[in-house]
């Protein structure tokens, strides 16, 4: 009887959706129309009936025909959403029949009470003994914790969809919701992305803060300055105050989905629904909520879902369900849409039906009946948890795989409230990280209306102030930052107010009050909310404030004033050789005259007749004198003849050396002559940051409070290190307010001006005395300055980098740089391919050495020609005067000399055109007693 009784049961319960079971329903009904005796002599032939096809049945196949399963619901889940969904999911499955096509599931439902751990124990206690192979949930945590540990002690699979704040493994359970600290990856990845520096952390739970510990524990490694506040519906407005107080405009949001419309009345209140502010939900469920009163004042809130709701896997289920009269799903803007709880409670049935699946084909299983009070175990508990745990299902949260109990390798879509609708506008994966199909989500471009204050300093070309006193607004200044800004704003979508910064300062670290000045302090006070002006990238302002792309590059080099061309020296014609040249020729020269007398004296080919045509007399003449080796010289180095020609063979191995050296002398000289004649030449005091910081006489410095200022001083280059303690030193005679006096200074002479490139190519094409000393000394470049963490940053990136691809950028620099008319014309391209003409500057010393010469010649002559009328007048007996008026005479006309001619044979002269052609023929020479007479002096 106990036999006929189960088998009611499985009738009552299955109904027709069983084989089996479908015809012995058959034959009850049949057996209703006859009387109670006939029906209890058929009821036990078809209880025998029964017994051989289910023994029939366990032969073909594994799984047993009926397997009943457990599930707890808190009391306000009754005929939710949640048991909707383990409804329709059972019901799915034994009505398709492709997972289990030979088995029935039997759901059996307990509902307990919220917190009331010891009524739960009963029930499940209650189950176990009704021979359950599963248990399914429930959701809240306490209750969860102790289902676990029962089903943990017997061997049974707990499969739930909830959170998990628990690391560890837990035995048998199964659990569908992503684990927290892979989601507190995808918050940090999502922060990161956005730029997010500083951000507040609401949350509602006593156990929200451990949800986000590992969110917490990465903000120094995203260097993300955080603000923790427990909150529930009495708090929300006093928390969200705080947070407004504090300037933090990003914030995560994990509250309870019940009380988020409370939040957003909050928000409202608050008037924290502007464009600065960013909420982050950590619910899935953020679009089942009204949006409306967000979607167009520019607020931005982000979400994550779950739900796959783009697979055919969803809308196949989702039209299923909506033919059913209590479906669970919800409505959101007219289409159907199942919650994630529901989505992951449907997931969940279909994980385990595919264990039971791959358990059919290699395992048998068996049914027990388990007390609270034993401690026998399930034998094949241990087994279904197996197969579930490999299970890969593609469900309606994606697909579901698990490693130990824990689902991993989901993907969760990215939402973003748009001014229409909250939609995908991108994905995140574990092994992926963040992927943004839809950039433009975040730079919303329709915030026309949004004015910002653009914070900027007055430096020519970027930013200057028209003279005209009319202008009000905007409309007073000009520049090429001026025009990048239009361009932008009219890119991104935003109106500007433009201020000066009150202390004219860029923005300098100052550590002896732990502050900053200029631009930077403005921006950290967030009292302007843009900075477009020739601002520097660098560590210590991007640690304190953002910065956008650069949209110009640059780097730090030397300003200094043309050095002025080297003075033209009447001797400039020596410059081509060094003096100590000069000085080695001039020795070269003495030496060689020297030898050449010496060997001629000494080789006896050097020795001849002077009267050819008197063959026997022994008097013979050396050529080389003194006066004549030095003569000899000095005509073959001006490539001149001199009448001179040696004979001896080491004569000719001197003059021959001294050929070859005039050659390469003279050759050296004339090549080199042209260069230092006809190119001007400049005298360059330094040439590098090297020559700069090897010296004092020359002082230099650069714009004070500037990132230049900042380079030098945070350097540890050796050299940059030197000049810093130089300008350190001198602080007030070096540094300058404004790049104005700086390039004044510059043109006051001696002072050196480290500057920016920019700013010095503008300087040095309007004014022809500036040039560039030596290359740059670092490579960086100019941004638009923000506020830390602001979501203007990247909107102008992107424009930034637009631009630069189009062009503009490049537009606006040659208007500002080259094409405002007051351009100085250099033409270095001529100047270095044409000759500059000779002047007598240059070559004049050539004159002054022959006009010397000349006076030499002249003051020697005039000597010579009283030494001699001197020396005549011991002969002639005449006054000096009347001497060389004679002398002069005779110099003049070409006449004979005095008659006196045998009391004065050696003086004798004659003219060589007047005097008749003779023979010279020695007198008074007796040449028996005369012997042989070497002329050595002549």
């Amino acid at each position: 009887m106990n036999m006929q009784h189960e088998y009611t049961i499985c009738l009552d319960n299955v109904n027709d959706c069983c084989f089996f079971c479908g015809q012995l329903k058959f034959k009850r009904n049949t057996l209703m129309t006859k009387d109670p005796i006939h029906l209890k002599a058929s009821f036990g032939i078809y209880s025998i009936l029964h017994l051989f096809l289910l023994s029939m049945v366990l032969v073909a196949n594994a799984l047993p025909p009926v397997i009943r399963v457990g599930a707890i619901f808190t009391e306000d889940e009754r005929e939710g959403n949640v048991e909707s969904a383990f409804k329709y999911a059972i019901y799915r499955i034994n009505k398709e029949k492709s997972l289990l096509p030979n088995t029935q599931l039997v759901y059996d439902i307990e509902y307990v009470p919220r917190d009331d751990s010891f009524r739960t124990t009963k029930k499940v206690c209650r189950q176990l003994e009704a021979g359950v192979q599963a248990i399914f949930g429930p959701t809240d945590p306490l209750l969860a914790a102790h289902v676990q540990s029962i089903c943990e002690a017997f061997d049974i699979p707990h499969i739930e969809v909830r959170i998990d704040l628990e690391i560890g493994v837990k035995e048998f359970s199964i659990n569908l919701y992503p684990s927290q600290n892979i989601m507190n990856l995808a918050y940090r990845d999502l922060m990161m992305y956005l730029n997010w520096t500083k951000v507040a952390i609401i949350y509602e739970e006593d156990y929200g803060l451990f949800k986000q510990q590992d969110l917490i524990h990465s903000s120094a490694e995203m260097r993300t300055e955080m603000y923790i506040r427990q909150a529930n519906p009495e708090t929300y407005r006093q928390v969200l105050r705080a947070i407004r107080q504090k300037e933090i405009y990003k914030i995560i949001v994990d509250t309870n989905p019940t009380n988020i419309k409370t939040f957003f009345r909050s928000i409202l209140q608050l008037q924290m629904n502007d464009h600065r502010y960013h909420y982050m939900f950590t619910t899935f469920d953020l679009e089942t909520f009204d949006l409306e009163d967000f979607r167009y004042n520019s607020v931005n809130i982000t979400a994550f879902r779950l739900v796959d709701v783009g697979s055919k896997r969803y809308q196949e289920v989702i039209d299923q369900m909506q033919k059913l009269q209590h479906s669970g799903l919800d409505m959101i803007n007219g289409m159907p849409y199942i919650q994630t709880e529901s989505a992951l409670m449907f997931d969940s049935v279909y994980a385990f039906a595919y264990g039971l699946k791959h358990l059919d084909s290699s395992h048998t299983l068996t049914f027990r009946n388990l007390s609270c009070n034993s401690d026998r175990v399930w034998s094949d508990g241990l087994s279904l948890y197996n197969y579930i745990n490999s299970a890969a299902v593609d469900g309606l949260t994606g697909r579901v795989n698990f490693i130990e109990g824990r689902r991993s390798k989901f993907k969760i879509d990215i939402l973003k409230l748009k001014q229409e609708i909250i939609q995908k506008v991108g994905f995140w994966q574990p092994d992926v990280g963040v992927n943004i199909s839809d950039p433009t989500a975040f730079y919303d471009s329709n915030i026309a209306n949004i004015t910002l204050v653009v914070m900027t300093r007055e430096e020519r070309p970027y930013v200057m102030v028209k003279e005209d006193a009319n202008l009000t607004g905007n409309a007073r200044f000009e520049g090429f930052c001026i025009d990048l800004l239009k361009a932008i704003a009219q890119q991104v979508g935003f109106q500007y107010k433009i201020e000066l910064v009150p202390d004219n300062m860029y923005g300098v670290y100052i550590p002896e009050t732990n502050s900053w000045n200029g631009i930077v302090q403005e921006l950290m006070e967030r009292r302007a909310d843009l900075a477009v002006a020739s601002m520097t990238i660098n560590y210590a302002r991007e640690s304190v404030i953002d910065f956008t792309k650069p949209f110009m590059n640059l780097g730090i080099g030397i300003l200094f004033k043309v050095p002025t061309s080297q003075p033209t020296r009447l001797f400039s014609f020596m410059n081509p050789l060094a003096i100590e040249i000069w000085l080695y020729v001039l020795a070269a020269y003495i030496l060689v005259s020297f030898a050449l007398f010496v060997m001629a004296r000494f080789s006896p080919y050097e020795w001849k007749n002077p009267h050819p045509c008197y063959k026997e007399t022994d008097i013979v003449e050396n050529q080389f004198s003194i006066s004549n080796s030095f003569w000899f010289i000095t005509g073959t180095f001006l490539r001149q003849g001199s009448g001179l020609n040696p004979k001896a063979t080491s004569t000719r191995i001197v003059g021959g050396c001294w050929f070859f050296f005039c050659l390469i002398i003279i050759s050296s000289y004339t090549a080199n002559l042209a260069a230092f004649l006809t190119v001007e030449r400049m005298i360059t005091p330094i040439e590098s940051a090297a020559d700069l910081a090897d010296q004092t006489e020359i002082s230099y410095g650069t714009l004070e409070g500037g990132s230049t200022m900042t380079f030098f001083r945070d350097s540890k280059i050796g050299i940059y290190q030197k000049m810093w303690r130089y300008m350190e030193n001198r602080k007030a005679s070096v540094f300058v307010k404004s790049y104005e006096d700086g390039i004044k200074r510059v043109m006051e002479g001696n002072y050196a001006f480290l500057m920016e490139s920019t700013m010095l190519d503008y300087a040095v094409q309007r004014d022809c005395n500036l040039t560039q000393i030596g290359g740059l000394l670092d490579s960086k470049g100019y941004g638009i300055a923000t506020p830390k963490g602001s979501p203007w940053r990247d909107k102008i990136s992107l424009a930034i980098l637009e631009l630069q691809e189009k062009g503009i950028i490049q537009i606006l620099y040659d208007k500002w740089w080259k094409n405002t008319g007051d351009v100085c014309n250099r033409d270095d391209k001529s100047k270095e391919s044409k000759a500059n003409a000779l002047g007598v500057e240059n070559i004049g010393g050539v004159f002054v050495v022959l006009l010397c010469g000349l006076a030499l010649a002249v003051v020697v002559a005039i000597f010579e020609f009283c030494w001699n009328s001197k020396k005549n007048l011991h002969t002639d007996n005449q006054s000096l005067c009347s001497e060389m008026a004679e002398e002069l005479r005779f110099a003049m006309h070409c006449q004979g000399s005095k008659s006196k001619s045998s009391q004065r044979p050696a003086l004798k002269r004659d003219c060589i055109k007047c005097a008749p052609g003779s023979t010279y023929v020695p007198t008074n020479v007796t040449m028996p007693n005369l012997g042989v007479h070497y002329n050595y002096f002549n």
